[in-house]
């Protein structure tokens, strides 16, 4: 008796993710979850240098910025609430210091540009097709701050919109990395402050415009972008509400591994797994409570556990814990 239907999915053949493999994350607090599993599994991986960024033109003004290194000076952030902040980045870079806020901005701007052009690979989530437009500046935001909504207007990007937004994240990147693969994945997370019926009208238009694109098999552009399915898992492998959080907006941990699972099914090469079972090894050491910590046996325990981590670290720089 099957008791779940599951979306078909085929192993990737080329340029699977391993322990040499860089990945840039981008989008929507979805990347955060599986960027928690590529940090607990120590992959190099770089996350949301700008905060979580929601809607596909937050991630294709980043994109450019990044790559054209753009410079942010005084007039680009604003005081609010105590706080400075810029309306192309997330609150969690907002600062006290309008000068921290700045230093920040344009250090992450000189890092994602680095970032972009060594990344194997490119996981980009998109969240909502709502997008806020400033009434002062007829410029759409990354994020309102809090600011009162009065000074904004609530516009439903079109499928057009998105597509087009999309071609140009990935021909962007394209410019500067031809080779690495481009993963995109629409956020299992319900937006339902637009609306029920909202939230699922923007969803279809990020989904429709994604394999718009990805589609167009006569761009050589795309011929390295792919679609992974976390959205439909969520709303067809797991189609119940323990797999969601108490608020019944965000996918539970269970649902988080579940699909976490699944990406690894398709993404991470089979060579990677003995690692990852080191690094799981000793991550679950690292976490242990013993009763006696004074005792022979536990600093023994910790003997062990030191070798391996030197043994990992002998073959990757990278990895530390």
């Amino acid at each position: 008796m099957k008791l779940q239907t599951k979306i078909p999915l085929e192993k990737q053949s080329k340029n699977l993710i391993d322990y040499k493999s860089n990945i840039l994350l981008l989008g929507s607090c979805f990347v955060e979850n599986i960027g928690k599993k590529l940090d607990y599994y120590k992959f190099q991986n770089t996350q949301n240098p700008f905060g979580i960024l929601f809607h596909p033109k937050a991630i294709e003004n980043f994109i450019s910025h990044a790559i054209n290194e753009k410079t942010y000076l005084e007039e680009a952030v604003f005081f609010h609430n105590e706080q400075w902040h810029c309306f192309h980045a997330h609150s969690k870079l907002s600062n006290t210091s309008k000068e921290n806020l700045l230093d920040d901005l344009n250090r992450n701007i000189k890092s994602t540009n680095l970032q972009i052009k060594k990344s194997t690979h490119i996981i980009i989530t998109l969240g909502t097709a709502w997008v806020y437009r400033s009434v002062g500046t007829m410029e759409i935001v990354a994020n309102c701050h809090k600011i009162p909504q009065r000074q904004f207007t609530k516009e439903l990007l079109s499928v057009d919109e998105i597509s087009k937004s999309i071609a140009s994240i990935v021909n962007m990147i394209r410019g500067v990395n031809p080779k690495a693969s481009i993963i995109f994945t629409v956020s299992p997370i319900r937006h339902l402050k637009d609306g029920f019926v909202e939230n699922t009208q923007s969803k279809a238009h990020l989904i429709s415009a994604l394999h718009q694109f990805i589609n167009q098999k006569s761009s050589t552009a795309n011929s390295q972008s792919f679609y992974f399915p976390s959205y439909e898992m969520m709303m067809d492998e797991l189609r119940d509400y323990r797999f969601y959080k108490e608020d019944m907006v965000h996918p539970s941990e269970i649902a988080i591994h579940y699909i976490w699972n699944r990406f690894h099914e398709v993404w991470i090469s089979s060579k990677a797994d003995k690692t990852m079972e080191e690094v799981n090894a000793i991550q679950k050491g690292l976490q242990h409570h013993p009763f006696n910590s004074t005792s022979e046996a536990h600093q023994k325990f910790l003997q062990k556990l030191e070798l391996k981590k030197e043994a990992l670290r002998s073959q990757f720089l990278h990895i530390s814990f």
